[in-house]
């Protein structure tokens, strides 16, 4: 867009300069929707882990992995963070971004945030009833990985579309 005059004044604004807010928007989004996802997450199985740990404290290493599965979604959020941050010349040098890159940054960072932040609720839901499964059947521990992991698929497709976008859009 091109520069215009603000109420007459001789005030010149430049829309371009918002390119830079709106990237930094969507990494932030990324890294915060997926660590608010996690945190919840990890949070709730844990809570059921220290359960089955009161009871039958040699499951401990069983649940912890049960317990670790919600929290990837918050690394993938800071990887797409850092990634953003990168392209746009914060972190390692300076990329000048126009407001419609930093629009395409900023929608190139929504996959992980959103789906980030959902698939680890829905992750720890699938971790909390696999822990109980491994309370009850601890040599069902491999079977009862599969639940969690169905979910954590869509967060590795939602990670792989953010990277494939944010890294696209520095060649337009």
């Amino acid at each position: 867009m091109e520069n215009f005059d603000l109420n007459a004044l001789g005030v010149v604004f430049d829309w371009d300069a918002l390119g830079v807010v709106f990237a930094l928007l969507g990494a932030v989004l990324a890294a915060l929707m997926g660590g608010i996802g996690s945190a919840i997450g990890v949070g709730m199985t844990g809570q059921a882990a220290a359960g089955v740990v009161t009871e039958d404290p040699s499951k401990f290493g069983k649940v912890l992995i049960l317990q670790l599965l919600p929290g990837t979604q918050g690394i993938y959020g800071l990887l797409i963070g850092f990634v953003t941050l990168t392209q746009i010349g914060i972190l390692g040098g300076e990329a000048p971004t126009t407001l419609a890159k930093g629009l395409l940054y900023l929608a190139a960072c929504l996959p992980m945030a959103i789906v980030g932040m959902v698939s680890a609720k829905w992750q720890a839901k699938a971790s909390v009833s696999s822990i109980s499964l491994v309370a009850k059947k601890p040599d069902q521990f491999g079977k009862s990985m599969i639940f969690p992991a169905m979910v954590e698929t869509y967060a590795v497709l939602a990670l792989l579309i953010s990277i494939l976008s944010i890294t696209s859009i520095a060649s337009l």
